[in-house]
């Protein structure tokens, strides 16, 4: 019987404790887990927390999502390997790893140059050579490179823009955190056809805002 070291370990206990008992059951994706290495993607200081079920502190104020959010959302987007993929909020480019793995390309950006340049030298060091890291307000103008299979919001949003919709694919898919604490959807939505679209909203979670998304009033008069 081989013996895990530490941090296998703890590696295994967070795929078997903390990702499946959460219904994250596709092979595929509990296989990536394991392949991408999450310690990798974390600041040093918080390498020991790389793998408990809660959200880490990144510069400029930012986070990396709590790994049971990311490994579900892998799941429900079900990105395929021919498909070009556009994530908003890089962050450590943890995510981007994981959806490189699975596509063909990855387009992420981030607003802040910090966190950048921090996915850039992550995506480097882990050997990702189909993502690429661009420093840019996912909430502008997203148009160069469109329209993508699958886009990735990692963050919330008070509500999804028509414009980013107008970027996915027929046949693609919009995962995303959507309204107001204390309680967030998981949004995917799927464009149908030219102006149609479906959306689910299959489980509650919270997530910390991506920066410059229009938050609509919530007061009716």
């Amino acid at each position: 019987m081989t013996t895990l070291t530490p941090l296998e370990q703890a590696r295994f206990n967070m795929i078997e404790q903390q990702i499946r008992p959460w219904d994250v059951l596709d092979p595929e994706v509990l296989a990536l887990l394991s392949v991408v290495k999450r310690e990798d993607f974390v600041p040093l200081a918080h390498k020991a927390l790389a793998f408990v079920d809660m959200e880490l502190p990144l510069p400029e104020g930012e986070c990396m999502l709590a790994p049971r959010v990311e490994a579900r959302m892998l799941q429900q987007l079900q990105v395929q390997k021919h498909e070009k993929v556009l994530e908003i909020g890089a962050g450590s480019g943890y995510m981007a790893a994981l959806l490189a793995h699975r596509a063909q390309r990855v387009i992420t950006l981030d607003i802040k140059p910090a966190l950048a340049q921090l996915a850039r030298a992550n995506l480097q060091k882990a050997g990702v050579t189909n993502a690429e890291v661009r420093e840019a307000d996912g909430a502008r103008d997203v148009s160069v490179d469109g329209p993508f299979d699958v886009i990735v919001l990692s963050g919330s949003v008070a509500e999804v823009p028509k414009a980013l919709l107008a970027q996915l694919k027929t046949g693609g898919r919009l995962g995303a955190i959507v309204g107001n604490e204390p309680m967030m959807r998981a949004t995917f939505i799927t464009r149908t056809g030219e102006a149609s679209y479906t959306t689910i909203q299959p489980w509650d979670t919270v997530a910390p805002r991506l920066l410059n998304f229009p938050e609509p009033s919530r007061f009716n008069f």
